[in-house]
């Protein structure tokens, strides 16, 4: 009689991702650098402008609330992106990575057009939608083929 060791039941959780996973983790951290630096952008301008915390804006200096809008604005959308992204890639991370480089990369245009204290040229950064309308329309397939397949 030989000798079998039991079977581990339990996947390794590299086991559980696509291979290709690594891309979108990699967007995530182009994402985090993204928001670092629009965040670093408000604190020097918070020293330029002399804004106080807690203010969120100021009464006096319309560019710095043109900076703090850019940071916030990216905020606000930032959480839907994230769980949008997530689930795309999961099952589509090639492409859900490179929806994901429009997206991180159009809210530097966003806010490098709100910089410059004309607040319309914000839509630089217009062509961000093609990576989170991309996202979202990845995840309602996904979500979709999900239920077909219950």
């Amino acid at each position: 009689m030989q000798y079998v060791p039991p079977q581990n039941v339990i996947p390794h959780p590299t086991q559980l991702i696509p291979p290709q996973f690594g891309y979108v983790i990699l967007v995530f951290i182009y994402s985090w650098v993204m928001l670092a630096y629009l965040g670093v952008k408000v604190g020097i301008a918070r020293k330029k402008y002399n804004v106080k915390y807690p203010a969120m804006y100021s009464d006096k200096e319309p560019i710095f609330n043109c900076i703090q809008l850019a940071h916030q604005n990216t905020l606000e959308i930032f959480p839907q992106w994230l769980i949008f992204q997530l689930i795309a890639g999961v099952v589509y991370p090639i492409t859900a990575s490179l929806l994901g480089i429009i997206w991180v990369t159009s809210r530097f245009s966003y806010a490098w057009g709100y910089y410059s204290g004309v607040p319309e040229k914000r839509m630089n950064g217009s062509y961000g939608y093609i990576g989170l309308l991309g996202v979202i329309f990845l995840s309602i397939v996904i979500a979709i083929n999900t239920l077909i397949l219950l």
